[in-house]
């Protein structure tokens, strides 16, 4: 299994030249080597190998004018051929969107594989870059003296920060004794996540806390000149503070990822479209500052590494709108209703605690005897069949109605 390590990276000026040379290096390949790419495709029609972005990289070294290309290491630059290639495929694939231009503004990122770097006793050496790199090791119980990493990728975060990856395979850790517990989870705006179990995840909400600060800062960029130092430093400090809500952000979504994997042997999750989702210009903001993506992300790789079960609900199964105790189905339910009462049992339902339960249920994790009407008092005629012996049912199907 492979996994990495990031951590805080503090080179010297003469090693900061050489790294920021290097970004732009990495960055002037990608973005030629990609106008090549479509321009072929939308002329010839004809796709694009490695091979031939290998060869057509080593003929641009031999131009006068790039002679620059040669004065870093060139496993970076072959390296982004490698990351656009994959790009690529998985474009074609259709499993990723068309890669897109580099822009100087935005995280730079090298990578350096074996041949290019050098790691003895804590100590990392780059590839053509002066001395060694100070960073700073953040996880007491492994001794960076015994990494072997496979590749180490330097990165420049806008805000001016630097970090070092250590990507290591390392051996697939052993699986957590279960617990026996299983849960559904159902993310929402009004709390990030509300478990089957009754217990809420209230949003930290760090933008809103953030949201004042950054709108001075960004009208402080907005007056000043373009291409002045003064709009260099305000751009930082707007980086920075987006980069302090986004690393609030993420460790949320890290901590509540973690607890739910140690705590659960299966966890159900909505299968969320959260790119259609975002198109609706009233909770645009409000989705695109959850992190549903993210979350569902760690949550998928958490869970396979430790052994749990992750099991995703169709997007399309009525999860709020059906009863958790009969299986009734009604017809509407407006988005600002949290609490209904089943018309069929007279069950008072809480919308999202409801939500999860059915979520749990249309996963196949749970049983409840009463999924389908049985045993229930109807106060009207059922909407719904009579229980009979049924089979456990698959992921994306839910809970069965007429």
């Amino acid at each position: 299994m492979r996994t990495a390590y990031r951590c805080r990276a503090y080179p010297t000026p003469e090693q900061a030249a050489v790294l920021n040379r290097t970004f732009g290096c990495v960055r002037f390949v990608w973005n030629r080597t990609l106008a090549a790419r479509t321009a072929r495709w939308r002329t010839d029609h004809v796709s694009t190998s490695y091979a031939e972005t290998d060869r057509a990289l080593t003929e641009l070294k031999k131009q006068p004018d790039l002679k620059f290309l040669g004065e870093v290491s060139s496993v970076p630059l072959q390296q982004t051929l490698r990351h656009q290639h994959t790009a690529m495929t998985a474009f074609f694939q259709e499993r990723a969107r068309y890669p897109r231009f580099k822009s100087r503004h935005g995280r730079q990122s090298a990578s350096f594989t074996r041949s290019a770097f050098r790691l003895r006793d804590g100590t990392l050496s780059l590839g053509k870059t002066p001395g060694t790199l100070a960073f700073v090791w953040s996880w007491p119980d492994i001794d960076p003296a015994g990494l072997d990493p496979t590749m180490v990728t330097m990165s420049r975060d806008p805000d001016g920060r630097w970090f070092v990856t250590f990507a290591v395979d390392v051996e697939t850790p052993t699986a957590p004794e279960p617990t026996g517990r299983v849960v559904g989870v159902d993310l929402g705006l009004t709390d990030f996540a509300v478990l089957s179990t009754g217990e809420r995840v209230p949003h930290p909400r760090h933008m809103e806390r953030r949201e004042r600060r950054l709108k001075r800062y960004q009208r402080m960029m907005a007056r000043r000149r373009k291409g002045s130092a003064n709009r260099a430093k305000a751009r930082r400090k707007v980086a920075r503070a987006h980069s302090r809500v986004r690393d609030a952000r993420r460790d949320f979504l890290h901590r509540t990822s973690t607890a739910l994997v140690r705590r659960f042997d299966a966890i159900a999750v909505e299968d969320l479209a959260v790119g259609n989702m975002v198109r609706n210009r009233f909770m645009a903001k409000a989705i695109s500052r959850t992190g549903w993506a993210e979350f569902r992300t760690l949550l998928a790789y958490k869970a396979q590494r430790a052994g749990r079960h992750l099991a995703v609900v169709d997007r399309w199964y009525p999860s709020s709108k059906t009863c958790s105790a009969c299986g009734h189905l009604l017809a509407t339910l407006s988005l600002g209703t949290r609490h209904w009462r089943c018309p069929s049992c007279g069950t008072r339902h809480d919308r999202d605690v409801n939500a999860a339960q059915n979520i749990a249920v249309a996963a196949g994790l749970v049983e409840t005897r009463n999924a389908c009407g049985a045993d229930v008092r109807h106060e009207d005629p059922p909407s719904v069949r009579s229980a009979v012996n049924q089979e456990p049912l698959p992921v994306r199907v839910g809970i069965p109605r007429l």
